[in-house]
């Protein structure tokens, strides 16, 4: 889908305007849309057809918006506001109806293209949501607009934990925060869960990029930092509020079962301490090497379908979002304006203080990869893999990938060896590889078995290393052609065979072409058998990555989605890490995993 952008004095990139960077320039709409509704405008005009005295009920532009649970009350008291004093498009009065839907269903919704959905517009608190939403390429056409408000992500504690850890003239980094509340006594740290919250996943992407500048480790911080989050985590950010100690300091110090230290946006801080008594009002740490954004962007939803008139209506929504008055009423709320700043009485009100930095932005926001990688690094931390690596030997593996002076086996075995560096001991993982009749009859055969990679291994040392050695030695099968289809079954069949509950169990195939066995079974064959056994109590999600230009990402993903899986493309076998952790991520986050 493309994005566009149109000259617009709203628009902001984050550079030359003192506004904190963004991840994603923003739009406005897309171009076409806006010419289609300047000619259409102007010919109705000439034409009479627009009156600007017809009644509003008459004459409205009816919108539907979801939004995050967070804003959606403000934004609905601003379309109420709209719709009483008659604000107008091209004439016709505009009525929105915003109903609150959390962000990371309506993203799982979208990436899945199941109908039509019941809005035009979308306003999650992240732009992540969006990449996540667009993530499997299959989803509804997205198109991103201005952000329409913001609000950093910080550390939230109860008065007496924040005391002793010096708060507020006490300065720390994410890396640095993180620890010190790991070490505090008691102070038990809490968070929505990071595949579900923005705010979760932005503060444990901040912990990383943090650890990994102060001390070469951002790995090892986040994969414990994540174990400790699972062990207080909430479902959502709705419930994470509901996790705090009591407000009595003598019952916080006994209190193991609370949290005192939340990862909360300033704006959740603010709401809860609207609420509150003085006693159980947050206190707020802002680390000083940046807190990362929520930026809340306006998003049109299959702009395609929407009339002229529903467009233009949405256009003007939007730019109404950003008046002045309409920002000065969100901060009122608890929202800081766009390009990040705000008043001191609203920090204050949040549980803000000087000489917290608070007025301090990340100097970059995390990208949509690092972001991947996180919440992989989640994923698989928390919640323990069991993965079946199946890898193409077909003769076509030999062939160089441009501008290396590689093969793609190469390139293929030294970024599955990287990836192996990102699980758990705790983890399983077993290798087959696959070609044409490389076993008698059968075009695979087993390498290793799926066992946890701590586990001590025939001959001495551990499982994780007899793995890494297989992946060295995988090699090419001069003129072995791609045995595809029987090898995805064959392994799914074992996959389901060796099921773990409350793992992840999977099957990762890697291939660099279409099927080539005449002899096997057909792709539409294999699609509905695959359909068939594919079991929602005990899902084994089929990871099928196409490496190199011959590859085809259809076909692998046609097979895979059956089984709650997909597809995934790659050019260069050296990103098949990130892949991995992305196709893992997306898996997990649709479910795909059964509980103990």
């Amino acid at each position: 889908m493309g994005r566009h952008s149109l000259p617009d004095d709203r628009a902001r990139d984050g550079s030359g305007d003192g506004s904190p960077p963004r991840r994603r320039r923003t739009v406005v709409i897309a171009t076409a849309l806006v010419l289609a509704v300047a000619a259409g405008t102007a010919v109705a005009a000439r034409g009479g057809l627009l009156s600007f005295s017809e009644s509003c009920e008459d004459s409205a532009v009816r919108l539907s918006m979801v939004a995050s649970p967070d804003i959606a009350p403000s934004v609905r008291a601003l379309a109420d506001r709209a719709r009483t004093d008659e604000v107008r498009s091209d004439g016709r009065c505009l009525y929105v109806t915003v109903t609150a839907r959390d962000s990371h269903k309506v993203a799982q919704a979208l990436s899945r293209d199941t109908g039509a959905p019941d809005y035009q517009i979308w306003l999650p608190d992240s732009d992540l949501w969006l990449d996540r939403a667009e993530g499997s390429g299959d989803g509804v056409p997205l198109t991103p607009g201005d952000s329409a408000a913001s609000s950093p992500v910080t550390m939230a504690m109860v008065p007496s934990a924040a005391e002793r850890l010096g708060w507020p003239g006490k300065k720390y980094s994410w890396a640095e925060l993180t620890a010190a509340t790991m070490e505090s006594d008691g102070t038990g740290l809490g968070s929505a869960d990071p595949a579900r919250s923005a705010t979760a996943l932005l503060a444990l992407s901040s912990i990383g990029t943090s650890s990994e500048k102060q001390d070469g480790d951002g790995d090892t911080r986040v994969a414990a930092t994540a174990k400790l989050l699972a062990q207080r985590m909430s479902d959502s950010d709705g419930q994470v509020l509901k996790t705090l100690a009591r407000s009595d300091p003598r019952a916080e110090k006994g209190d193991r079962d609370h949290n005192q230290a939340l990862l909360l946006s300033e704006q959740a801080a603010f709401a809860h301490n609207a609420e509150s008594a003085d006693a159980a009002k947050l206190d707020l740490f802002y680390p000083e090497d940046g807190t990362p954004l929520l930026n809340y962007p306006y998003t049109l939803v299959d702009e395609n379908r929407m009339s002229t008139a529903e467009g233009r209506a949405a256009l003007r929504f939007m730019t109404l979002l950003n008046e002045p008055a309409s920002q000065a009423f969100l901060e009122k709320h608890g929202f800081r304006k766009v390009d990040g700043t705000a008043g001191e009485s609203m920090v204050a009100s949040a549980g803000g203080k000087k000489p917290q930095p608070y007025a301090t932005a990340a100097t970059t926001q995390p990208t949509a990869e690092e972001l991947q990688q996180t919440l992989g690094m989640w994923t698989i931390t928390v919640q323990s893999a069991r993965l079946t690596t199946v890898v193409d030997a077909s003769g076509s593996m030999a062939t160089l990938v441009p501008g290396r002076n590689q093969s793609r086996m190469d390139v293929t075995k030294a970024s599955l060896i990287q990836a192996l560096d990102q699980f758990t001991p705790n983890d399983e993982i077993g290798l087959w590889e696959f070609a044409t009749t490389l076993d008698g009859d059968k075009d695979y055969r087993r390498l290793m078995p799926t066992h946890r990679l701590g586990a001590p291994a025939k001959g001495g040392g551990t499982h994780r290393e007899k793995l890494s050695a297989a992946f060295a030695s995988l090699q090419p099968v001069p003129g072995g052609a791609t045995g595809l289809y029987d090898t995805t079954l064959a392994a799914y069949k074992d996959a389901q065979a060796t099921y773990v509950k409350g793992k992840f169990n999977a099957v990762v195939i890697l291939t660099d072409g279409s099927n080539q066995d005449v002899r096997s079974l057909s792709r539409s064959a294999l699609i509905a058998e695959l359909k068939r056994i594919a079991d929602p109590e005990r899902p084994v999600p089929l990871l099928a990555i196409a490496v190199g230009p011959e590859a085809d990402r259809e076909e692998v993903h046609e097979m895979a989605k059956v089984t709650g899986g997909g597809g995934y493309q790659v050019t260069d076998p050296a990103d098949i890490q990130a892949v991995i952790l992305q196709a893992i991520m997306t898996a997990g986050q649709n479910g795909r995993v059964a509980q103990e």
